[in-house]
């Protein structure tokens, strides 16, 4: 027989973060938050699922109006302990139906049908008296229990709670909604699963899965990332001309139009990545991911998020750039690559990080007549690894993220979170020698082969990335 799949009731009073917990267990970023009280009126299920697996039940309620009165109520008819659960069963039996303590049958009614009770309270706000009664009312229901201290503000009454809600539930947390690591919330799921025997295996199969889940996203995640690199080096924009047209007068146009085709796969980048881990309705800082954006052809940017002149020298970067121009040399690339090179190794920065080093413009003959402009692909030395740099730091930002924190996106754009200065020698020099066989090998058909192999070494930077980032949260 199939064990039951665990459900939880997340109670307490109002504008306590209920919803909060709901929504970082759950995954799901459509659950209602807000600093008004009383925002959840309905009972609600948010299921966990991974792939077509249903791993467990969060129920988000209203929050307790009216305690006390519905603990005299049930308090008139107790004739013993044995009696009481019957009684809150009879008591959402007798009003549910009513105008007459609708957020009490609300919230009880999961528990009367079997959920198991999670009660959120604010450990930044110093423990009162008037928790009792709802306290009381949940301990009369007879069904396994958690108590969860949701750390909203700044203060620290957590120690004064743990003392009070001991006494009235089996385990007890201190869990913060916004910003509980991925390893956290595991922690909390195996809890659950303390509190009743036969939601023991369906919470260590939950948690399995969510680790099998997580290792399928940072898969999925590098794939992407590997996706963008291949395209940022070895895609081109053309236009033809007729044989009487000035080239010069096409160039610029022409590189703008290169110029926002990166920005458009970097862009799809970042959407892919953020729908991977469920953010659907992520609002984001669109003043501040403009400028990311916009600077991302500036001098400014290339120093911030790519290698400086000795990791480049010291990578290969520079040897390998050269190797792999060799062919470009021949046909109109020699000014650019022997002044990037060159540049480089007497430590100038200019042909190393400018936006007009980005590519050439080439001019093509035709064979009906006319000429043909192609810019790209970029031969810039620097320029993947800081797409590589900004997609890591992105990818580790929603990876580390809960579905409660509903502020505005921010990509930081001064992080001492995670750069590739902190990548170890060994790994910058692979995804060089990946670079380079990917600018020489472009036309080879290899496309599937190569994305495949920068992957993995994605998958290895990503890794250290994700660390970097969730330690400075």
């Amino acid at each position: 027989m199939k064990p039951e799949t665990p459900r939880f009731a997340v109670v307490g009073h109002p504008n306590k973060g209920k919803s909060s917990i709901v929504s970082t267990l759950s995954e799901d970023d459509s659950v209602q938050i807000s600093s008004i009280p009383g925002t959840t009126v309905k009972s609600r299920e948010f299921p966990m699922r991974v792939g077509d697996e249903l791993l467990y039940v969060l129920i988000d309620t209203p929050g307790f109006q009216r305690a006390r009165r519905a603990l005299a109520w049930m308090q008139e008819r107790e004739t013993d302990a044995a009696s009481r659960p019957g009684i809150v069963k009879d008591f959402v039996l007798n009003f549910q139906d009513t105008d007459e303590f609708q957020d009490e049958c609300e919230l009880l009614a999961p528990l009367v049908t079997g959920a198991g009770i999670l009660y959120v309270v604010d450990g930044s706000a110093p423990y009162g008296p008037e928790y009792e009664a709802e306290m009381e009312v949940l301990r009369w229901t007879g069904r396994p229990s958690m108590a969860l201290i949701n750390m909203i503000g700044d203060g620290d009454f957590a120690s004064q709670w743990q003392d009070a809600l001991g006494q009235y539930f089996r385990i007890v947390r201190v869990f913060n909604a916004l910003h509980e690591d991925f390893d956290k919330r595991l922690e909390l799921l195996r809890a659950f699963g303390q509190l009743d025997e036969r939601w023991r295996e369906p919470l260590e199969r939950a948690v399995r899965g969510l680790n099998s889940d997580r290792q399928r996203r940072r898969d999925r995640g590098s794939r992407y990332i590997a996706e963008l690199l291949y395209d940022i080096l070895t895609i081109s924009e053309t236009r033809k001309i007729g044989p009487l047209d000035d080239p010069e007068d096409f160039k610029e146009s022409l590189l703008e139009k290169f110029k926002q085709s990166l920005l458009n796969r970097e862009a799809a980048c970042r959407d892919r990545i953020e729908s991977l881990y469920a953010y659907h309705k992520l609002e984001r800082d669109e003043e501040n991911l403009e400028l990311f954006d916009e600077d991302l052809f500036s001098e400014q940017t290339w120093l911030l998020w790519g290698l400086n002149r000795t990791q480049l020298i010291a990578t290969g970067a520079v040897g390998g750039a050269a190797i792999g121009a060799g062919i470009d040399l021949a046909v109109g690339g020699a000014d650019l690559m022997l002044g990037t090179v060159i540049g480089t190794l007497v430590g100038g920065a200019s042909a190393v990080y400018s936006s007009d080093k980005l590519a050439e413009v080439k001019v093509l003959g035709l064979p009906l007549g006319g000429n043909e402009l192609k810019a790209g692909p970029t031969k810039n030395i620097n320029f993947p690894y800081v797409l590589l740099g900004r997609a890591l730091h992105h990818h580790a930002v929603i990876a580390s993220r809960t579905h409660a924190q509903r502020d505005a996106l921010v990509i930081e754009r001064d992080t001492d979170s995670f750069t590739l200065r902190n990548m170890t020698d060994d790994l910058r020099k692979s995804f060089e020698k990946q670079f380079v066989a990917i600018r020489r090998n472009s036309e080879d058909g290899g496309a599937e082969s190569a994305t495949r192999d920068l992957a993995d070494l994605v998958r290895r930077a990503m890794v250290e990335a994700e660390s970097a980032v969730g330690s400075t949260n």
